[in-house]
Formats: structure tokens, sequence, C-alpha cells
């Protein structure tokens, strides 16, 4: 599993996985700051301009220390958010850098054929759903824990994030019913891979990078599960 992992992070530094990486941050940091820009009109359109306090009097600063004060949550935010913004990502990136990765590692594999467009959409925009569910639920967690809450964040999306990349990428070359059957199988497996995606989930900047990254680390984890060994590489095939 670490070696599929490693070999993934080998893939990111090839131009097709580079382009694909720098268009889903563009696209991601697109996604927050628009999502500020909206919670800040929203504190622009509700908070007056002066404010009438008892026992103070007019307060014209209320709305200044809103707006500034939605930076820091926003940035708190973040972190959360991060997580179904990778997942909404994956659909984009998910045909691209598999496709990639077999090319070059296993080049005696035939095309994918794939899960269809609605089929795939539906499936992405069901687990961004319920990652969101998850995460909020867990807010309690999170201040409860206290220190170990990191370990909560790790464990329960990691198991969300291993159990969705699994199947979008099994989905590529299995009938549903079987590619269920192989991540119920290796569930264990799948998981921890699903933790070493959401590991960098919580770091800033790293965090952009996991869409990508998972996309060939599920790719490598999927076919070494299948007893598929990585090939040598065709040059014209190889080029990823």
């Amino acid at each position: 599993m670490l070696g599929d992992f490693l070999t993934a992070v080998g893939d990111l530094f090839r131009p097709r996985a580079m382009g694909v990486l720098l268009l889903g941050i563009a696209l991601s940091i697109a996604l927050l700051l628009a999502v500020y820009a909206g919670f800040v009109q929203l504190v622009d359109w509700t908070t007056p301009d002066v404010l009438t306090l008892p026992w103070v009097g007019e307060v014209h600063w209320v709305k200044d220390l809103l707006s500034w004060g939605s930076l820091a949550f926003m940035l708190v935010l973040s972190f959360f958010l991060m997580v179904p913004v990778a997942s909404l990502f994956t659909g984009l990136f998910l045909e691209t850098v598999a496709a990639g990765v077999e090319a070059r590692h296993y080049p005696r594999l035939g095309p994918a054929q794939g899960a269809s467009f609605v089929q795939g959409l539906q499936d992405s925009l069901n687990f961004l759903l319920l990652l969101i569910g998850a995460n909020i639920l867990a807010l309690l967690g999170y201040v409860t824990l206290g220190p170990a809450a990191p370990l909560l964040f790790w464990g329960m999306n990691g198991y969300l994030l291993g159990r969705e990349y699994f199947q979008m990428v099994a989905l590529r070359r299995l009938p549903r019913g079987e590619a269920n059957a192989l991540r119920r199988k290796h569930w264990g497996q799948v998981w921890l891979a699903g933790v070493l995606m959401a590991l960098p989930l919580s770091v800033p900047v790293l965090n952009f990078v996991v869409p990508v990254l998972a996309a060939a680390s599920f790719t490598h984890l999927f076919h070494r599960l299948r007893g598929e060994r990585r090939g040598a590489v065709a040059p014209r095939q190889g080029r990823f």
C-alpha cells in the first residue's frame, strides 16, 4: 500500500498529472474565494452601517469587525471544506489521471469502459452530501475530543475517502457488484489508503494535491489487489 502511494507521488510530477493538478488548485481556490465573497456580501446586506447599543450609543465599526472576522472564520472553515471540495473535483480528475497511470504502468490493459457520465455525476453528488453531513455531525466530536480531534477527522474521512476513491476507480473496469465485493474484501487496505489521503487534507496548500494524488494512488491499489503487475512501458503508451 505504501508502495502504491509513493509511486503515485512520482506520477504527480509527470506533465499530464501536473496539468490536472494546476487546474485543480485553480478551481479549488476559485471556489473557496467565491464562498468567502458570498459570505462577506451576506454580512454587508444583513448588518446595518450604524448599530445602536444600550448604554453605548451608536457603533459604526460593527460591519468592519464582522468583515475581518469573516476572514478568520473562513480560514478555519476551509479546514473542513477541503474534504468536500477535494471530493467535488475527483470526478473531473479521475479519468484523466487514472488513464495516464494505466498507460504508463499497466500498458497491457485495454481502455477502461468506465461508468456513464450521469451515473458518475450522481455518485459524486451523493458522496459530496454524505461527506458534508458526516463532517457537520463530527463537529461535536471535534469539540469534545480536544487534542484527539484530528484522529477522528483522519479516521472518519479516511474511511469515506477510501471507499469513494476506490469505488470510482474500480467502476472504470468492473460492474458495481464486483467493485463492491473487492472493496469489502480488502476494506482494511482501502481504509488505510484513505487515511493517507486524509492526512494532507489537514495541511494548508498541501491539501490541494489530494484529488490528483488519490486518483493515482487508488488506481495502483486497485490493480495490485486484482493481481495486475506493473509492466514495462511502451514508448508511446507510457507518456504521462
